[in-house]
């Protein structure tokens, strides 16, 4: 009976825990130091992938001088890749063993030195003539499977920095709105004023224009290569300064562990994430969604150089795209707690009047305007699924205690989904250049292609960010279902953690001789 009441008893419990101070950690709050050496781990992997996004089908046209159908090939290839590596990374991080650094750190470690190396070779110029789609086709397959190891791992690192949803919130928020979008910011706004001058206004003399363009294996000038190379060089050497930081500032562990959960075999694992209903309503609006901003990013370069005259203007219109998706990312996050994540998609319309309003009247003025409201739409399209995803594993985690080991899954399906959507629009976008006649280093592009570029970024990008925001508009999780589902987790959690009151020992007897 003694026993029964001192289970029963929490006295000593509260007492214990309220003179214990908070900790930082899985347990507590994150500190800032915490939070900037975590969004320190993404910024490379933006860099790299903001300069690509913007320049990389512009650097295979008209520098490597590649065929746009061998481009559009290249650049499936490499998406398609990207999201097969998805599943595998899934598997093999879910399967990977509990280490000192934790389960997830050791794989951006190890990760990074070879990311780097890769991305710089992706942007050389080889001397191997019309050979070049082959060399450019593996290393960006290379680059893009590498890059997906490297960001399962650091996605899913959300869920075990801490339990508390507002701190992982603001994490989120650390990675989106400072470094990540400092990394956006630097990668494609260096790597564009580097190689600006490899990119001279053309000049078409009127005896010219019906010359042929050059031949895809004379390539261009080597200037225009080398400052390319450079600008590689400058992304590529951050990929292990900023994993280590991120090493060194950061802990993992499983909040979960006290429960008695069981693993799965990673393919009946997908089958139980594919199953929830939150998460298929917030993959497929994003696959449409994440689609047409790579969409637009992709071709608003070759948009300004080819079919507008706006080349003059073009590395200011990508610094103010990214300027204002770093200036607008705290506004969205402030939306976010106050009003709701489903609120927050409005944002994302804002881009289907400005892209339309950019095919249509390409002027200047228009194109400034234009470039500042998608900059805010591109910041909350990128912040909002990396902030549901977390909720949407606790409410899998609430009905589904017993299984374990899936949160890694929940990340990379969801990046497989959105980089083949993304690959599937961006080879067929860039093969439909193709048909329309568009030549790889022509001094002048014919009406149709002209037209086919006008298309790109207007037309495509609002149909998908419409038929995204009409699926997204049916996710279930509420602002008040999410809030219940964190009390239930938090209930669970302190039942797990907290020990009760340590029973006293029996006294020993000593035994008499």
């Amino acid at each position: 009976m003694a026993a029964s009441t001192r289970d029963r008893d929490p006295g000593p419990r509260i007492l214990e825990e309220e003179e214990e101070p908070p900790q930082d950690g899985p347990g507590g709050r994150l500190s800032v130091i915490s939070k900037l050496c975590y969004s320190l781990g993404g910024a490379p992997n933006q860099a790299a992938s903001s300069a690509a996004a913007f320049y990389l089908q512009l650097f295979l046209l008209d520098v490597a001088r590649i065929p746009a159908a061998q481009a559009s090939l290249v650049l499936f290839a490499g998406r398609l890749s990207g999201a097969a590596a998805d599943p595998a990374a899934g598997f093999l991080v879910s399967r990977s063993p509990r280490t000192r650094l934790g389960r997830l750190t050791p794989w951006i470690l190890g990760c990074s030195p070879f990311l780097g190396l890769t991305y710089f070779l992706l942007w050389f110029l080889p001397p191997v003539g019309r050979l070049r789609a082959l060399w450019y086709g593996a290393f960006y397959c290379l680059f893009q499977a590498l890059s997906t190891l490297l960001q399962v791992p650091y996605s899913a690192l959300t869920m075990f920095l801490t339990r508390d949803q507002q701190e992982r919130d603001s994490a989120t928020a650390y990675r989106e709105m400072t470094m990540e979008m400092a990394g956006t910011l630097i990668g494609a706004t260096a790597h564009g004023l580097i190689v600006a001058g490899a990119h001279e206004a053309p000049a078409c003399p009127e005896a010219n224009l019906t010359a042929p363009p050059p031949s895809p294996a004379s390539g261009a000038p080597p200037h225009t290569s080398q400052r390319y190379m450079i600008a590689a060089g400058v992304v590529a050497g951050t990929y292990p300064l900023c994993a280590a930081l991120l090493a060194l500032g950061t802990s993992e562990e499983d909040d979960l562990g006290g429960l008695q959960r069981r693993g799965l075999p990673f393919l009946q694992g997908l089958g139980h994430t594919l199953r929830h209903q939150p998460y298929q309503r917030l993959v497929a609006a994003f696959l449409f969604i994440s689609a047409a901003v790579q969409v637009q990013q992709s071709y608003l370069v070759l948009f300004c150089t080819h079919a507008a005259p706006l080349h003059s203007h073009t590395q200011n219109l990508v610094l103010l795209v990214l300027v204002a998706a770093v200036l607008s990312t705290p506004f969205w996050e402030w939306f976010l707690l106050r009003v709701g994540k489903k609120s927050a998609a409005c944002g994302i319309g804002a881009m289907v009047p400005s892209a339309l309003l950019l095919a249509a009247v390409p002027t200047a003025p228009v194109a400034y305007s234009v470039a500042f409201v998608s900059g805010a739409s591109i910041a909350v399209a990128s912040l909002l699924p990396w902030s549901m995803l977390p909720d949407v594993v606790d409410d899998f985690r609430l009905q589904r205690l017993p299984l374990k080991d899936l949160e890694t899954i929940f990340y990379s399906s969801y990046v497989f989904f959105t980089k083949l959507s993304g690959a599937a629009a961006l080879g067929i976008s860039t093969l439909s250049l193709d048909f329309a006649g568009y030549e790889s280093g022509a001094c002048k592009q014919s009406e149709q292609a002209v037209l086919a570029l006008k298309v790109l970024i207007g037309a495509v990008p609002t149909s998908m960010v419409l038929l995204g925001l009409a699926i997204l508009s049916a996710y279930p999780i509420t602002e008040q279902r999410r809030q219940e589902t964190a009390r239930k987790l938090d209930v669970l959690r302190k039942e797990v953690s907290t020990p009760g009151p340590p029973v006293p020992a029996e006294p020993r007897v000593e035994p008499q001789l």
